[in-house]
């Protein structure tokens, strides 16, 4: 149960109704973030348009490299509602989720190739605490050899947006939602139907 409640269909207005039939749509039930914004329409708005806009501009970097970014930072944060949304995200992917078991063992695990080790490794180094001394000047020229300026800066963006959904999802108590246990989330938040 998160810190603040979800707010209810039944108490939603006009534009929350209509955010939670997109992701209902989308992902199968209403995901608690949302439902939990949904007290403050502005950030709700705003925090749907960022995340839509984010997700079609974000094409330069393999799929499979973006995801498995993003998932390792919300393994390091502790995020276990961004974790288990993120096996879903790769699950409908077409990604092996299996692998993810080994994600500790990223460095020698054969199950993830050069790309994604150099993806995990610099989400790891963004998400130490502080980043200043943990992210290098060779680390970043290496991935910009590998994936181009552009595809640097918007793995960057994606670690950074997770650590931000990561953190705001932990200080307010938002936990995992079932995501993966099933095809598509199928388990809708009581008093959202």
């Amino acid at each position: 149960m998160s810190r603040i409640p979800v707010v209810s269909t039944k108490d939603a207005g006009l534009f929350t109704k209509f955010v939670y039939r997109f992701a209902r749509r989308r992902y199968g039930a209403v995901p608690e973030p949302f439902a939990v914004s949904a007290h403050h329409i502005g950030l709700l708005a705003a925090g749907a348009v960022h995340e839509l806009a984010v997700e079609k501009a974000s094409r330069t970097l393999p799929v499979n490299v973006r995801e498995i970014a993003v998932y390792r930072t919300a393994v390091r944060l502790g995020c276990s509602w961004c974790v288990d949304f993120g096996m879903m995200l790769q699950k409908h992917e077409g990604l092996d989720i299996n692998r993810l078991k080994h994600i500790d063992e990223y460095a020698t695990s054969p199950y993830f190739s050069s790309q994604e080790r150099l993806a995990i490794a610099y989400a790891d180094a963004m998400t130490t605490t502080p980043v200043t001394v943990t992210v290098t000047d060779e680390q970043v020229a290496e991935l910009e050899r590998e994936f181009g300026r552009k595809g640097v800066l918007e793995l960057t963006y994606q670690i950074s947006l997770e650590n931000m959904r990561g953190r705001l999802n932990s200080a307010l108590g938002i936990t995992d939602q079932g995501f993966t246990s099933g095809e598509a989330c199928r388990v809708p938040l009581p008093g959202l139907a």
